[in-house]
């Protein structure tokens, strides 16, 4: 056998690391043909240790520090690897909001999740839209401490005739220039260009931070511009780092999900994919045009979204062939690996330990994470859970509206809008799903900490008020009304909730009363397009005590996302915006409990289903709440098994 340098370092490195797989394009390339491996991570939102700051324990299925024992995995397998980030590493979980909220960052400061991705050994990086949550300032201060490149070409401090002549916010694209080995053993440079984008919606989500500082660039129209430039300025292949989801396959200006028109343009050869929180390849994105979901190929072109809080690494392998000069993809495949697996009883099996310099590199911050979320700031007499919350009023959404009321009012108070009434919207952030059976909240009565604040609220908004009619009040409540399936009258265990539609955009609105008629169509689809105007859910629709005036003037207490457009909610595209608090929701939460002491969340019944006769429908839910079933107001409840996604499913006679 002749021992030519590619086989010489497969061997070696098979030697050293044990059994190490050898990928086909790496054992078959022949000369002018060399393996490319890159390594996706997206959507980390600072879970950067196996542990559930909410929950405060450790866990098996979340941390950067297990992913990063996969990238030296698939580094010890390939000879040449690129390892990138999609974006939302900086927001997302209690440790960012300590960082950002608590200690800060001064000049020279080291952000931990960077720290954490500088130990990795990340090659580059673009940002997602949770990177602007907490302000530029704090932004270009963790970006700072970055070891590696970091890309964003649709965001602009100063914008021009075209995207390349604008000012972006960092450099639009970075130029990776490495050396490959064929499969002869010899040497070839390679020029391997990396661009990214970020969701326009930032402008409208963060407008507060944002508006008058940085200027949004559809996402497609800029790859256009930018992609002949990079490839006159040598890039033989492009890499989008793409924190856009899969979503309709026909371009629209300022898409929020465009990662399948981004892949259709010329030049762009890989895309890296996020934002959604999904897993492709993956049933997920099956029947969508121009989408193999089984390869994992978008147009055609390899592409990966490795799920969220560094549940998978993404794997892309390319055979690159070299002809006239020039590389070109003859190959490609594409794959997720977990961190852990799901058993059948819903325990998770770790596949991977945690990487002890990663850990290293962050344990003072986590350690200062965990007194920051044990902090008690109060009592509650009651317990807030989320358990029921799609099904009546929670306790857990309750606590949340009653405190954004309570401090819209006092922003208010001698105001031109003092004598409007004041409603306010909230919805339950944890409640399964995707999340699975533990994905709910659940704080006992007794103390309060932080964790528990940022339990009951995931997000960092911050504290909006919009000025709406009567008629749009009913039409926000249509909206959330999306939530359940229709059913028939005189159904059994007709299925009730849409499990497309997240239960973040299931609004309830507290200071007025009503019902759900679910024996009516939805009248707003999960995106919020009207595909049914004339359906019409909310009936005995009242406020103290009479029917609701379609005309009258009311102030709904709520937060930016929804406030900026977040959700397409009648009433809420931004232009009906009267108060831009400066104080986040999570915030007046906790300020609202240090006043009251203690904390009574009962929840008042404001809203429920409106009686089907002989009609009964199913829901699931966590088989924690089962403890909680007895109390959930105006709803009398049967637990009729478990299904085999581990979730109670409970009767509801309607």
């Amino acid at each position: 056998m002749t021992l030519t340098r590619r086989r010489f370092l497969t061997t070696t490195a098979a030697a050293g690391a044990g059994l190490v797989m050898v990928h086909p394009f790496a054992a078959r390339a022949q000369a002018g043909q060399a393996h490319l491996r890159i390594a996706e991570t997206t959507d980390l939102h600072v879970h950067v240790w196996p542990y559930d700051y909410y929950g405060d324990r450790e866990v098996d299925a979340v941390g950067l520090a297990r992913t990063a024992s996969l990238v030296e995995q698939v580094r010890a397998e390939a000879g040449n690897s690129l390892v990138l980030d999609n974006g939302d590493f900086l927001q997302g979980n209690p440790m960012g909001d300590f960082m950002a909220y608590e200690r800060g960052l001064k000049e020279g400061d080291l952000h931990p999740v960077i720290a954490a991705m500088n130990t990795v050994g990340f090659d580059a990086a673009t940002l997602g839209n949770h990177e602007f949550n907490y302000g530029l300032d704090f932004l270009m201060k963790a970006l700072a401490g970055a070891s590696f490149p970091l890309v964003l070409a649709n965001i602009a401090k100063e914008t021009a005739a075209s995207p390349t002549a604008d000012k972006t916010l960092l450099p639009p694209y970075a130029l990776i220039r490495r050396e490959l080995v064929d499969g002869a053993g010899d040497t070839h440079p390679i020029v391997i260009g990396i661009i990214g984008f970020t969701p326009p919606q930032i402008m409208q989500w963060d407008r507060r931070h944002l508006e008058g500082n940085v200027q949004a660039r559809d996402i497609l129209a800029t790859a256009e511009a930018f992609v002949p430039e990079m490839k006159e300025a040598g890039a033989d292949i492009i890499i989008a780092l793409s924190h856009s989801g899969i979503g309709a396959a026909e371009p629209s200006e300022m898409m929020e999900n465009a990662s399948v028109p981004l892949a259709a343009i010329p030049g762009i050869d890989v895309v890296l994919t996020g934002h959604h929180h999904r897993e492709f390849p993956g049933s997920a994105y099956e029947g969508i045009d121009g989408v193999d979901a089984v390869a994992g190929t978008i147009h055609g072109k390899p592409a990966v979204m490795p799920g969220f809080w560094g549940s998978h690494m993404g794997l892309i392998d390319l055979l690159l062939e070299r002809e006239g000069g020039e590389w070109r993809i003859a190959a490609s495949t594409s794959e997720l690996r977990p961190i852990a697996v799901r058993q059948e009883d819903r325990s998770w099996t770790p596949q991977i330990e945690s990487s002890a310099a990663v850990l290293d590199a962050t344990r003072a911050d986590h350690e200062a994470t965990l007194e920051y979320v044990r902090r008690a700031v109060g009592k509650t007499d009651a317990p807030l859970h989320s358990y029921f919350a799609l099904v009546a009023d929670d306790p857990s959404v309750q606590i949340v509206s009653i405190a954004q009321k309570w401090y819209v009012e006092q922003l208010l108070a001698g105001s031109e809008y003092a004598g409007l009434p004041i409603l306010s919207a909230a919805a339950p952030f944890k409640a399964g799903g995707r999340g699975g059976p533990e994905y709910y909240t659940d704080v006992p009565a007794g103390d309060v900490a932080i964790r528990n604040v940022a339990d009951l609220y995931l997000y960092p908004n911050t504290v909006r008020a919009v000025k709406v009619t009567g008629q749009q009040v009913k039409d926000w409540l249509e909206r959330s009304a999306g939530m359940f399936n229709q059913v028939e009258a005189g159904a059994t265990d007709a299925p009730l909730l849409n499990p497309d539609f997240p239960s973040y955009n299931f609004d309830v609105i507290d200071g007025v009363s009503y019902q759900i008629d679910l024996s009516q169509p939805a009248r707003f689809d999960r995106d919020g397009a009207a595909v049914n105007p004339e359906a019409s859910r909310i009936v005995n629709l009242t406020y103290q005590g009479e029917p609701l005036d379609m005309a009258a003037e009311f102030i709904i207490a709520t937060n930016n996302y929804r406030a900026s457009g977040g959700g397409s909610f009648p009433g809420a595209d931004g232009s009906t915006i009267i108060l831009e608090a400066p104080d986040t929701n999570r915030d007046v939460i906790v300020r609202y409990i240090v006043e009251q002491g203690t904390i009574s969340p009962s929840a008042d019944g404001n809203w429920s289903f409106a009686p089907m006769e002989n009609t009964s429908a199913l829901f699931e839910t966590g088989p924690a709440g089962a403890g909680y079933a007895d109390g959930v107001p105006g709803v009398a409840l049967e637990e009729v098994g478990t299904n085999d996604a581990g979730f109670a499913q409970y009767r509801i006679k309607l």
